[in-house]
């Protein structure tokens, strides 16, 4: 017996372990997700923009709209993750507090234009018409369309500050807002 015990060993050592046959089994696991497009605005800097005196004290035009130099606002970092995004803009006048129709002569509402660039090859651009009351204060206006995803910070440019007819202010506080928005120009399919 120990004789074939032996005899065993010495043929299995002769054979290297590659002769044995090895068998292998592959399987693929297939791994999805998706992006959902996304667009992602700035927060604006500065967030309040304070024009100070709307009117003239002084001079020939003391009570009229005011010279006011462009102001600038940056909204950093804005981005669309997809081709197809546009930015718009919405204008709403400057207007008093006091409600009441504006006297012959005077005027409830400061427009003006704004304009942000630095996204597509076209500004967007609104540049509000109220009427002295305060009445159709708003205005709006999309500008090119972005043809692939881009991070950019975008600017605001708030320019050219009038007065309906250029009539006298009314003394009070004025508001007025403007609204960025950042999204696709057409609607992309979410499946």
């Amino acid at each position: 017996m120990k004789c074939k015990l032996g005899l065993a060993l010495i043929v299995m050592a002769a054979f290297p372990a590659s002769a044995i046959a090895q068998t292998t089994e592959t399987g693929t696991v297939a791994v999805e997700g998706q992006v959902r497009p996304v667009c992602i605005l700035g927060n604006p800097n500065p967030a309040l923009v304070n024009l100070g005196q709307l009117s003239a004290s002084s001079g020939p035009r003391t009570g009229r709209i005011a010279v006011i130099a462009p102001r600038t606002v940056t909204l950093p970092a804005s981005y669309c993750n997809f081709a197809g995004s546009v930015v718009t803009v919405q204008a709403t006048a400057l207007t008093s507090s006091d409600t009441s129709a504006p006297q012959p002569g005077f005027s409830r509402a400061v427009n003006y234009t704004a304009t942000a660039t630095n996204w597509a090859s076209g500004g967007s651009t609104a540049t509000s018409a109220a009427l002295r009351d305060g009445s159709t204060a708003t205005a709006s206006g999309a500008g090119a369309t972005q043809p692939l995803p881009r991070v950019a910070d975008i600017t605001l440019t708030l320019s050219s500050f009038t007065a309906p007819g250029d009539l006298i202010l009314v003394a009070g506080n004025y508001s007025g807002t403007v609204v960025v928005t950042l999204g696709p120009a057409a609607f992309p399919n979410e499946d």
